[in-house]
């Protein structure tokens, strides 16, 4: 079976035979393709190269628009300061006055802006692997691009200080949201990411009150349109474990930190998870046996369904032979 079948008989609860490998690919993929990560990020082509050549490299059973955070800020009115080996970052707050919502005009996903290079991403992707290797987009979620947006310390503060605020930009990001992954979808994405890392830094009653609710939406408006969702949120999400379930995302996926002694029993015996291992200490500075037995504990106390992948992004840097590991023992579990 291709990737794409794999991926859909998972979805479909059937066994695929080995287990999809699934890891996040940024920097690394740029400079393993001879680019600058400020190169990648701003031109479609190039991170559609690199991307089909981490297939030819690893076997890697998907390739991704996942790079950074900042295409929708961008196009809400940041302006980026870029870096050859690392996300660039926002000069300025576009709502460091929070009054400024009022005022602030959705993008448009096809308008030519960085969003639009996604889009064009997942085009290019459908051209090249469509129908043989899954695509996925990628959305920010909407604690994560509030903090983007507003400044994390300051949107932490409008928790209590305006919480009708706080409701006004999540909703107004969760439209943002929409409007960027159904344009994705109909390029060509099989599957959105859905990035909210902030989220973990707040309490379980906050993220059910404000976050939770934006999420499913966005995840409803995805199925909606004939993909499926991976959840993604950086970070400790323990106490969230109990919730994230509930957003309806097809796809979990946890990070090192998270405890995922429970995962299984208070996710549910249908999602789809991925994860734990520690990218840095038992991928980038392990030797290959290590990465092997850091596989088949996350893979074991996880439990099927399961998708391989580390915590978070492969850093760069990381040994071929380690790399390699990883996807020997995905295909080990035909």
């Amino acid at each position: 079976m291709s990737p794409l079948e794999r991926l859909k008989a998972l979805l479909a609860g059937e066994k695929p035979g080995g287990l999809l490998a699934m890891p996040i690919f940024m920097i690394y993929a740029a400079q393993s393709g001879g680019e600058s990560y400020a190169d990648y990020l701003q031109d479609y082509r190039i991170l559609v190269r690199c991307q089909v050549r981490l297939i030819e490299e690893f076997g890697i059973d998907y390739v991704s628009c996942c790079s950074d955070p900042m295409r929708e800020a961008a196009d809400c009115g940041a302006q980026l300061e870029w870096y050859d080996d690392k996300p660039p970052r926002a000069k300025n707050q576009v709502l460091g006055d929070k009054a400024a919502l009022a005022g602030l005009t959705q993008p448009d996903p096809l308008g030519g802006g960085r969003m639009h290079d996604r889009v064009k991403a997942c085009a290019l992707f459908r051209e090249q692997v469509g129908g043989e290797v899954p695509i996925l987009g990628w959305v920010e979620g909407p604690m994560a691009e509030a903090a983007d947006l507003r400044d994390m310390s300051a949107l932490m503060m409008d928790f209590y200080d305006d919480p009708g605020f706080v409701s006004d930009l999540f909703d107004w990001i969760t439209e943002m949201e929409i409007a960027f992954a159904l344009a994705q979808i109909e390029a060509g994405a099989d599957f959105i990411g859905l990035g909210d890392a902030a989220a973990s830094l707040v309490s379980a009653d906050i993220y059910t009150e404000y976050i939770l609710p934006r999420e499913a939406r966005l995840v409803a408006a995805i199925q909606s349109a004939g993909a499926v969702t991976r959840l993604h949120i950086c970070g400790n999400t323990t106490h969230l474990l109990p919730h994230m379930a509930k957003t309806g995302a097809e796809i979990i996926e946890l990070d090192h930190t998270c405890d995922i002694t429970h995962a299984r029993e208070l996710l549910g015996p249908d999602a789809i998870l991925m994860g734990n291992f520690d990218p840095v200490a038992e991928l980038y500075q392990a030797s290959p046996a290590v990465v092997r037995a850091v596989c088949e504990r996350s893979h074991r106390v996880l439990g099927d369904p399961y998708i391989l992948a580390a915590g978070c992004e492969v850093p760069p840097g990381t040994p071929r032979a380690s790399i390699e590991a990883m996807f020997e023992y995905a295909r080990g579990c035909a």
